[in-house]
């Protein structure tokens, strides 16, 4: 904008401000202005749009704990008046009431932290084991409003990334069931935010981050008469006032197995409360050998509730006992209550007898179960009619509890007791068919939610069990497909583990195979290179060496994102030999181009040219041109490194047309970056800024790096026509958007650190004169 003059009216007077030269960038103009002005640079956000996540679970009476409240109240407001987080780890015996009362205490402040609530499982007593930080972090900050492309792939950076984004908010956060003060301190939000911790262990390392301790016991035998009458809620207590106190004594004071007990006798309305004291009574001593940290009480009283329970309900009790997720919604309870067999028609290997392939796929492409291609659980039969009325009677019973969204979980103690329960009360083969419907619901949902991603990475069979195949509603469209993707994360991972000691080692590495969208857009690195280590032995245990191809090809991408570009050559060179023995021609030219990925990192370059001059060549003579394509960019990139421009212009422009052709718009833009900095080593300056800012506008929102790239190189071009305001501007938001994409030290990033430092200094330089 150059010279400009601007007359304001207001109250009869008039301004006139003038204003001359010429501005570069954003431009604000006002005649008066009362309050404070606060500019905000759209390019320095790397959260994107800001989101207000709600995720804490609903709330549950509290009975008796108006002492611990209070005791949380001042220590919240003496952390205010100190302008520092909150922090309180509620402990005690599990059952106690800790999740209770800390949800009480964060619900109540809602109205005074607007900016949303967190809330994770860190899963102490989890039978696939406790949550990695890692894995929590990536959860908070995209419903904090992180894009899955920006994400950071190191825990380091996904912390400092979290502790930017709480600063400047007030937040209430809950991390449930922690085991250690190590696992809670990545996860603590900075700013004026409150954190509740629970565990059954006392964490006294959380001393040191200002933490307020807080031991729970168990109720008085007054206050447990209380929440029994609550969960009555009728005259029998008040009636028969010494069998209550018996019976919460038997309980022993315990939250949860005074509410289980309510719950049998509420179904009962007529049924005394004494008939509960003799069961409970008896169950007591039966599982006395049972008892683990005093939890023997809760283990009778849910013995009571399990044989009290009608037949359908026990068994899907029993059976849930066998997933190995911390939650679940009701299509796993439909998969496991599915009828035995397919008609008759299974095979061993999970073929059906009318020819249906080992994808489980008939010809017109819908599902061997005879579902339909939008995912909603086809063959669940009598099951998806039954699963909703039995999982409202345990909820009835008080043996699951709500999670967000629909879903359901067990209390720890209670998952525990319904694993023991299927050892006793299911045999072996019931077991092992269970096992196998949750694994092959995991496959299908796994595999339905890759082919909304991926269509084309969709390539490779999926076997299934005998029985009918039930497919979890995984959403609408690609973003509700990585969430369902995301969410079951920690099952799926759980699921491919046991699958080859189960004695299903199919599931093993096609379920890694289904999970390669999800890994390559979100970047969970450790399960990434965890799901394909385990694929890779289970299709050699197998012998399969297709899918063996596949774990070394995807799995080795996994580990050159991760940072070890010397296991992923190993991994790709094995790949080229099994695919050259196998007679594959268009396999082995694809595993050029990798390995000349895993070379260019290991610091050959020479070498890798070498290897992305025959991937452009063979890949098209064997019908792959969009994949030559991506082989002559990294050429392109090469030649552009080591000086080459010219060259450069050449490869990179016979990519960017072929990817164009091919429908790749982000691959072509990112070729628009390549072209663009080859015009600004040759001096065209206007060519460049066309090109470098066509790629930025099609890269701001799949990749964040990429973006950066393209800014940066813009900076260079804004430094060389004289604008050196709008080039330190341009570092910097390009240096945000490197660090969001956890790439700070990369040597882009290490470059723009030293212009931008250069032309801060040369404008401290002018404005002093």
């Amino acid at each position: 904008m150059h010279g400009a003059g601007a007359r304001v009216r207001s109250g009869g007077r008039e301004s006139h401000n003038e204003l001359s030269g010429t501005v570069h960038g954003p431009v604000v103009q006002a005649g008066s202005v009362h309050g404070g002005i606060h500019f905000v640079h759209s390019g320095t956000r790397p959260d994107g749009p800001e989101r207000t996540p709600w995720q804490l679970p609903p709330l549950l009476r509290v009975i008796d704990r108006s002492r611990e409240l209070a005791a949380l109240e001042r220590h919240r407001a003496r952390a205010a008046r100190d302008d520092r987080p909150v922090l309180a780890a509620l402990s005690g015996l599990g059952g106690v009431g800790k999740t209770t009362l800390a949800l009480s205490w964060l619900h109540a402040l809602r109205s005074g932290f607007p900016d949303g609530q967190l809330h994770a499982d860190l899963g102490a007593q989890a039978s696939d084991g406790p949550a990695h930080p890692a894995e929590v972090l990536a959860r908070f900050l995209r419903a904090l409003g992180v894009s899955a492309q920006q994400l950071p792939a190191r825990p380091a950076e996904r912390t400092a990334l979290y502790r930017s984004l709480t600063a400047n908010r007030r937040l209430v956060v809950l991390l449930d069931d922690a085991v250690t003060a190590a696992q809670v301190r990545p996860l603590l939000p900075a700013g004026g935010s409150v954190t509740a911790v629970t565990s059954r262990r006392r964490l006294p390392g959380l001393t040191v981050d200002g933490c307020r301790p807080v031991h729970l016991e168990p109720l008085a035998p007054e206050a447990a008469v209380d929440l029994l009458a609550d969960t009555l809620s009728d005259e029998r207590v008040s009636e028969q006032p010494d069998d209550a106190r018996t019976l919460v004594e038997l309980c022993a004071g315990l939250p949860l197995a005074v509410r289980v007990a309510g719950a049998r006798l509420a179904a009962r309305p007529g049924r005394p409360i004494s008939t509960m004291v003799r069961a409970l009574g008896e169950e007591r001593r039966r599982l006395e050998a049972l008892a683990i940290d005093g939890d023997h009480d809760v283990l009778a009283t849910l013995d009571v509730s399990y044989r009290a329970l009608p037949a359908p309900a026990a068994r899907l009790y029993r059976l849930l006992g066998l997933h190995p997720g911390r939650e679940f919604d009701g299509s796993v309870a439909a998969a496991l209550l599915a009828a035995d067999g397919r008609d008759g028609c299974g095979g061993a290997d999970g073929r059906s007898a009318d020819g249906r392939g080992a994808d489980g796929r008939s010809a017109d492409g819908r599902g061997a179960d005879g579902g339909g291609a939008d995912g909603g659980g086809g063959g669940a039969g009598r099951g998806a009619e039954d699963a909703t009325a039995l999982l409202e009677a345990l909820h009835d019973a008080s043996l699951l509890m709500e999670a967000a969204g629909e879903r359901h979980r067990f209390h720890d103690l209670v998952r525990l007791h319904a694993a023991a329960k299927a050892t006793e009360d299911e045999p072996p083969e019931a077991r092992a068919r269970a096992l196998r419907r949750i694994a092959d619901h995991c496959l299908a949902s796994a595999t339905r939610a890759e082919e909304i991603l991926d269509p084309q990475h969709r390539t490779m069979p999926r076997d299934y069990g005998p029985g009918p195949v039930v497919v979890a509603e995984v959403g609408p469209g690609p973003e509700a497909a990585l969430d369902w993707l995301e969410r079951e994360l920690p099952t799926l991972m759980a699921v491919l583990q046991q699958a080859p000691a189960a004695g299903f080692p199919t599931v093993c590495w096609q379920l890694a195979d289904a999970l390669w969208p999800l890994f390559l857009r979100r970047k969970f690195y450790p399960e990434w290179t965890a799901s394909h280590r385990a694929g890779l032995a289970a299709a050699q245990a197998l012998g399969d060496t297709a899918a063996e191809c596949r774990m070394l090809t995807s799995g080795g991408v996994g580990e050159l994102g991760s940072g070890s570009p010397g296991r992923a050559l190993e991994m790709f060179e094995r790949a080229a030999r099994l695919f050259l023995a196998a007679g594959d021609g268009l396999g082995h030219a694809r595993t050029l181009n990798y390995r000349g990925l895993a070379l260019q990192r290991l610091g050959q370059p020479r070498s890798a040219a070498d290897f992305f001059r025959r991937a452009a060549t063979e890949l098209p003579a064997h019908g792959d041109r969009r994949a030559g394509a991506l082989a002559g960019l990294n050429l392109a990139d090469l030649a552009l490194d080591e000086g080459r421009a010219e060259e450069a212009l050449r490869h990179a422009g016979a990519a960017q047309g072929a990817l164009a052709a091919s429908g790749d718009t982000y691959n072509a833009a990112r070729a628009a970056t390549c072209l663009g900095r080859a015009h600004l080593a040759l001096g065209r300056l206007e060519a460049a800024e066309e090109q470098l800012s066509e790629a930025l506008a099609a890269l701001r929102a799949p990749s964040a790096y990429e973006a950066a790239r393209a800014l940066g190189a813009l900076a260079e071009v804004s430094e060389r026509h004289g604008r050196r305001r709008l080039a330190a501007d341009r570092c910097r938001e390009a240096l945000d958007l490197y660090a969001s994409a956890g790439r700070s030290g990369s040597t882009g990033a290490e470059a723009l650190r030293d212009r931008l430092e250069r032309l801060e200094r040369l404008e401290g330089d002018a404005s002093g004169r």
